[in-house]
């Protein structure tokens, strides 16, 4: 009898820790409709990041105002004007738009009111000449992006309008889709040299659809993006950069991430809604050799009160991070949806990786895994590097993640717990999970990992055993575990 009694305590206890636990992270957590552009403030609340001190505040521009309507080409040519008599904000009204490349100058804010939509052309024409760029991690001329700026200052795109990328042309029948862009640009050939212009080679390398690089004090607000050929929003190389209330449409558009943030430092990212046909929010940081030349880590960066709707992951770190990742803080977000919740992606040949990493404050409904370390990749990429069972030697390439936190999760569903596919010669190291509620098939499978905390947490799964290779230090403290 007292040991029937002394179970049922035990039963009662735990179910008691669970409805506490479950309880107490849905009532403090954002629900999805608490994030997102809809519920984006016109006051930029301080950041409070565990790893720097920075006070991001909205721009001011020169008091000229000067204002478009409907029109054909006719957005850079004001732009020039402006930027001529020491900027200020260039208006333009309801109405439709169609725009080669746009260019921003120093001291412009390019407002589109309600209604205003910029259509951009679908010929590579339009997009040339070609513009210094970075595409998937490696520098090169191409066609640069949609709306572009250079070494500019102070810069904005706001308002409540809409942008729609090239449709059918030969911008998306002569984008380079044969090979990883490494076997195509080589590192050893000089950056100046790299040029893909369609005429020089067959094929381009596509516009994202705001780019921004080696810019100072960037600022984007209140957009809508839709059919972007490549990425959407891409700081690269740029420092101090608030990019809020965005609202990107890429669905079923391959490579077509939301935001994705390039070697850049100062970041805030904060009531964004991404709905994309790959990584809802990416952070990177160059490619292979050429990222380690340019040696420029993505850091300083707060991500908050966004919604990812759907995509291939809410908040991807890399694959290209070879200049580290540094410094990041996500807090408050939802992700309803998407593939994965949090990935981190690192490739052999491609370097870098990342440390000082947080997460705090996560809703998540998933439909693979919720937690993914996939640190090797595919065959299809990387070829034999893939595969664990392939020797490599610690190299100037060899990847590292290192002191990773995520506190207060909670999985409503998902197909995967915890996934950890590291590095044999480069573990991940010194990970802690707490206070996480976890509901899914599978709770935990963990290779080449070492001091892996998993804390103060409760996971009911179907598949509850732990499948793991080449792990040290993997430590579970006050952990519930409930097999359904």
């Amino acid at each position: 009898m007292k040991t029937i009694w002394m179970g049922l305590m035990a039963l009662l206890c735990a179910a008691c820790a669970s409805t506490s636990l479950q309880e107490r992270l849905d009532k403090s957590l954002p629900t999805y409709d608490e994030v997102g552009a809809a519920v984006m403030p016109d006051v930029i609340a301080p950041v409070q990041s565990p790893f720097f001190e920075y006070d991001f505040k909205r721009p001011t521009f020169p008091e000229r105002i000067d204002s478009l309507s409907p029109g054909e080409d006719v957005i850079q040519e004001g732009i020039d004007q402006l930027a001529s008599a020491g900027g200020g904000t260039l208006v333009l009204t309801e109405g439709d738009y169609l725009s080669g490349r746009i260019e921003l100058k120093s001291n412009i804010n390019l407002h589109l009111q309600e209604g205003a939509v910029i259509t951009f052309k679908s010929e590579i024409v339009d997009f040339l000449p070609v513009v210094y760029t970075r595409n998937e991690g490696i520098e090169l001329y191409s066609l640069g992006a949609c709306i572009y700026a250079n070494d500019a200052v102070n810069i904005a795109i706001t308002g409540k309008g809409k942008l729609v990328g090239p449709g059918e042309g030969s911008i998306r029948e002569q984008t380079m889709t044969h090979d990883v862009i490494e076997n195509i640009v080589h590192s050893d050939t000089p950056i100046e040299e790299r040029i893909y212009d369609g005429k020089t080679t067959a094929f381009i390398f596509p516009p994202a659809m705001i780019a921004p690089i080696n810019c100072k004090q960037v600022f984007i607000e209140g957009l809508t993006l839709e059919r972007s050929a490549f990425w959407n929003v891409v700081p690269t190389f740029c420092e101090d950069v608030i990019v809020r209330g965005v609202q990107v449409y890429s669905k079923g558009i391959p490579r077509g991430d939301g935001i994705d943030i390039e070697s850049s430092k100062n970041v805030l990212v904060e009531y964004c809604s991404l709905y994309t046909g790959d990584d809802c929010i990416a952070i990177k940081a160059g490619r292979g050799y050429d990222g380690l030349r340019a040696a420029k880590p993505s850091e300083n960066i707060v991500v908050r009160y966004c919604l990812a709707g759907e995509g291939h992951g809410g908040i991807t770190l890399g694959s290209e991070t070879a200049g580290m990742i540094k410094n990041l803080y996500v807090h408050d977000c939802a992700f309803d949806g998407t593939d994965v919740g949090i990935r981190f992606k690192t490739r052999r040949p491609r370097g870098g990786g990342g440390q000082h990493i947080a997460f705090e404050n996560i809703r998540m409904n998933i439909g693979k895994s919720a937690l993914r370390w996939d640190m090797l990749g595919s065959s299809q990429h990387v070829g034999a590097q893939a595969s664990r069972d392939f020797a490599v030697e610690v190299n100037a390439l060899t990847p590292k993640f290192s002191d990773v936190t995520i506190n207060n999760v909670l999985i409503e569903t998902a197909r995967e717990c915890i996934h950890v596919e590291g590095i044999p010669e480069s573990r991940l190291e010194n990970v802690t999970i707490s206070n996480m509620y976890a509901t899914g098939k599978r709770y935990l499978a963990i290779n080449d990992a070492e001091n892996f905390v998993i804390q103060n947490s409760e996971i009911h799964c179907e598949d509850c055993a732990i499948d793991s290779v080449h792990v040290a230090g993997l430590v579970e403290e006050n952990v519930t575990i409930i097999q359904e």
